[in-house]
């Protein structure tokens, strides 16, 4: 593995979504799973004190000229479709990010995760991505929020357990702690500047 390739798996997080799937036989009897893989401004809780929220338009880029898989569990061996082979349709509308994925008729694993879905067995689905850009803010509560605004998308997965990656709140711990010490700082220096011009 390369630095350019530890580092970019490194940046890739996993971001889990309640969502509603459907599975649908299209005219020719081909089998599909349509959903949201992201809904635009709904809270993320990654953990205490800590939240996410995907703005519109944070995957239009990717969408414009990424190659994107749809997978099961996150697992790139069980590959249900993918937009370069046009068995992975995604597009952004007013609520996130929509799919429908074309289903293999001669892929048993893909077959059966189809038919997990029919009986909702299986309902919920992560993305994984690497952030381009975000805006933080410090609540009143003295949480913290993250408004990602731009992903560089790389799969979307069907999955049984969808959840955070520990990586992905210890990452965001770590960053929440060094902006309260920049704040932490800042006050001081105002505070410094204060009782300076005050004497």
């Amino acid at each position: 593995m390369t630095d350019q390739e530890r580092r970019t798996a490194e940046d890739r997080v996993v971001r889990a979504v309640m969502t509603e799937y459907q599975t649908r036989e299209d005219e020719n009897g081909g089998k599909h799973i349509t959903g949201y893989f992201a809904v635009f401004n709904s809270n993320y809780e990654i953990g205490p004190g800590m939240s996410e929220s995907v703005a519109p338009g944070a995957f239009s880029n990717s969408l414009a000229g990424g190659d994107i898989r749809a997978l099961t569990n996150h697992d790139s061996r069980l590959v249900l479709g993918r937009t370069k082979a046009h068995t992975l349709e995604l597009r952004e509308d007013e609520r996130g990010l929509w799919g429908d994925i074309t289903i293999n008729p001669n892929d048993g694993d893909a077959v059966n995760t189809w038919e997990r879905v029919r009986r909702g067995d299986v309902d919920q689905c992560s993305f994984g991505f690497e952030i381009v850009s975000e805006e933080t803010e410090f609540r009143d509560d003295n949480s913290v929020h993250w408004t990602i605004t731009e992903v560089r998308l790389h799969e979307v997965s069907v999955c049984t357990f969808p959840a955070y990656e520990a990586t992905s709140v210890s990452a965001r711990s770590a960053q929440r702690d060094e902006l309260e010490k920049r704040r932490l700082q800042a006050w001081k220096e105002r505070m410094k500047g204060v009782l300076q011009h005050g004497t």
